[in-house]
């Protein structure tokens, strides 16, 4: 992941809203939720979703599909991982002590990408 790529993602994640939206999608895991679940489970209105959902999606921080007549959006836990990866690259000066937790989260964090 390149700076802009980061820029881009932390700023679509800096809103409170499109944060719980994006940790909602994270616990659903791979197979996502439906707009109408998310918009429900955090009492967002179908437009404010819609923007946000916009805006995450152009950060490439979820991904969409179609089932039937619901669109499921899920997170991207690949460039989940790769911003973590980002935000950690030459972390501490190498100092394995200090980075352990870093490590630890970022492994966490790609710990669905394998099960897709």
């Amino acid at each position: 992941m390149d700076s802009e790529a980061a820029i881009q993602a932390l700023s679509a994640l800096a809103q409170p809203s499109r944060l719980a939206v994006f940790r909602a999608l994270v616990r659903a895991g791979p197979e996502g939720l439906a707009a109408g679940v998310v918009a429900s489970r955090l009492a967002l209105t179908p437009s404010t979703l819609s923007t946000h959902l916009g805006l995450l999606l152009q950060a490439g921080l979820i991904a969409s599909r179609r089932e039937s007549r619901s669109i499921i959006y899920s997170a991207r836990f690949d460039r989940m991982g790769e911003l973590m990866a980002f935000l950690a690259e030459d972390c501490c000066g190498g100092a394995s002590e200090v980075c352990a937790p870093v490590a630890e989260a970022a492994a966490r964090a790609t710990c669905c990408a394998t099960e897709a």
